[in-house]
């Protein structure tokens, strides 16, 4: 029996069939599937009843999973505790909402590979509507999104929140939102169904909304006087420097943007866990120096 027998039929277990274990481990098919017979061979039990779509363990296999992931957990703790972390290779999928990205994202990633300078990194920004979904598929290793995720298998862990404030073009002193398109963020978030909700209430029908996953986009359409719109402080900085917005108040401002750093829980991982907690620190420094 080998760590490497053990990983593969972890992931196999976890993803539910050889192909995605396979592409997981950047392996063979045929490799994986030899993988998991010459270890059904070693214990003399099958680990898995075969079958149409999903493998399902056996009352073997789920025992010996449970084994799996405490042997795994301590192997990494092994190597992170004892052996230097600046040689820990593989892949960090990490998943980050547009708003992180513009703002503490490059300073997480700089942090990151200072500590890890072996591990490569995909990255990934999109709407926190798919992060959350590739989160729970297994495709993300760690996203940064408006959470928390209200999932039993996910630990979120809270990240500083970012303030809306209303900005308008300063060439364009229309403030009436009656009169001027709102722009906001994707159709598809929540801080767009709420920021809905509570204008259909207070501007009724002749409320006109555009709607933009680019936040570089919006904020460039208010300093053109096209839209106005509430956004983080913490991006309009050089928009407001260079004159070209100004903040006004309509009488109301939305929820502040709430993100966590947010991971499976299953199969622990002390990479994961210790990037999220460098993820808060430095979002924390960073949401303090916004404030001197």
């Amino acid at each position: 029996m080998t760590f490497d027998q053990i990983r593969t039929f972890l992931w196999v277990a976890r993803l539910g069939g050889f192909r995605k274990a396979a592409e997981r481990l950047h392996l063979s098919q045929p490799a994986v599937s030899t993988r998991i017979s010459n270890l059904e061979q070693e214990l003399r039990v099958p680990l898995f009843e075969r079958g149409p779509g999903e493998l399902v363990l056996t009352k073997h296999g789920t025992l010996l999973l449970s084994y799996a992931e405490q042997m795994l957990f301590v192997e990494e703790e092994i190597k992170q505790r004892v052996a230097n972390p600046s040689e820990a290779e593989g892949l960090f999928r990490v998943g980050a909402a547009e708003t992180i990205a513009q703002a503490w994202l490059p300073e997480f990633l700089k942090a990151f590979s200072e500590q890890y300078p072996r591990v490569n990194v995909d990255l990934t920004v999109d709407i926190s509507l798919n992060l959350r979904s590739a989160l729970l598929e297994r495709k993300l290793d760690l996203a940064f999104l408006m959470g928390p995720v209200s999932e039993y298998s996910v630990e979120n862990v809270a990240l500083p929140p970012f303030d809306l404030h209303w900005y308008r073009s300063t060439a364009n002193p229309q403030t009436d939102l009656s009169e001027i398109p709102i722009i906001s963020y994707s159709s598809k978030t929540r801080p767009y169904r709420e920021l809905m909700s509570e204008l259909s209430r207070r501007v009724g029908p002749k409320l006109r909304v555009y709607a933009s996953a680019s936040l570089s986009a919006s904020l460039k359409m208010i300093a053109a006087g096209i839209a106005v719109g509430p956004y983080p402080r913490a991006l309009a900085t050089e928009f407001l420097e260079a004159g070209k917005i100004v903040e006004f108040d309509p009488g109301f401002r939305p929820q502040p943007l709430a993100f966590t750093a947010s991971y499976l829980s299953e199969p622990r991982s002390f990479l994961v866990e210790n990037s999220a907690e460098i993820a808060r620190d430095v979002a924390l420094f960073w949401d303090q120096q916004l404030l001197t």
